[in-house]
C-alpha cells in the first residue's frame, strides 16, 4: 500500500457543499437547540470541516417565539450590555428581550456559541430566525432537521 498517495483534503469557499436546513424550534430548549444550531452553520458535522473556513450550512429556524427555558430563567437571567457612556450598563431579562423580539433570544445564543473573530461574523449571516412557521427562502427549497 502506498500510503504517500493518501491527501488530507481541506475545504475552501468554491468547494464547500453548502446545503439549507429548515430547524423547528416549537417547544425545543434554547441552549440546547442553539448548540446545535451552532454545529450546523459551523459545518461541524461534515466529514470535510476545516476550522478556518465557510463550510457550514445557512439555516433556518422556525417558531422561535415557542422557544422554551428552563426553571426560572425567565426572570431570573439577565442579558447585560453597556450604552458606552459612564453608568450605560443595562440588564433585561429573557422576558423583556423577548416582549420586544423573541428571535434576540435565538439569535444570541447561537452568537455567543460561534468563533468571536471575522469568520464568526460571516458564520452567523448564515442564520435566518424567524417568529412563526413561514419563511421566504422556499426557492432554496430546505431540508428539515430533526434533533
Amino acid at each position: 500500500m502506498d500510503t504517500l498517495s493518501y491527501k488530507t483534503l481541506s475545504v475552501n469557499k468554491a468547494t464547500a457543499d453548502k446545503k439549507w436546513l429548515i430547524v423547528d424550534a416549537d417547544a425545543k430548549i434554547l441552549g440546547r437547540l442553539a448548540s446545535e444550531v451552532a454545529k450546523l452553520i459551523r459545518g461541524k458535522h461534515k466529514p470535510g470541516y476545516t476550522p478556518h473556513v465557510d463550510c457550514g450550512d445557512n439555516v433556518i429556524v422556525l417558531n422561535a417565539d415557542k422557544i422554551r427555558l428552563t426553571g426560572k430563567k425567565w426572570t431570573d437571567k439577565q442579558y447585560v450590555r453597556h450604552t458606552g457612556y459612564p453608568g450605560g450598563q443595562r440588564t433585561q431579562t429573557p422576558l423583556e428581550v423577548k416582549a420586544k423580539s423573541s428571535t434576540i433570544l435565538v439569535e444570541s445564543a447561537v452568537r455567543g456559541m460561534l468563533p468571536k473573530n471575522r469568520l464568526g461574523r460571516q458564520l452567523f449571516k448564515n442564520l435566518h430566525v424567524y417568529t412563526g412557521a413561514e419563511h421566504p427562502h422556499e426557492g432554496q427549497q430546505p431540508t428539515e432537521v430533526k434533533f
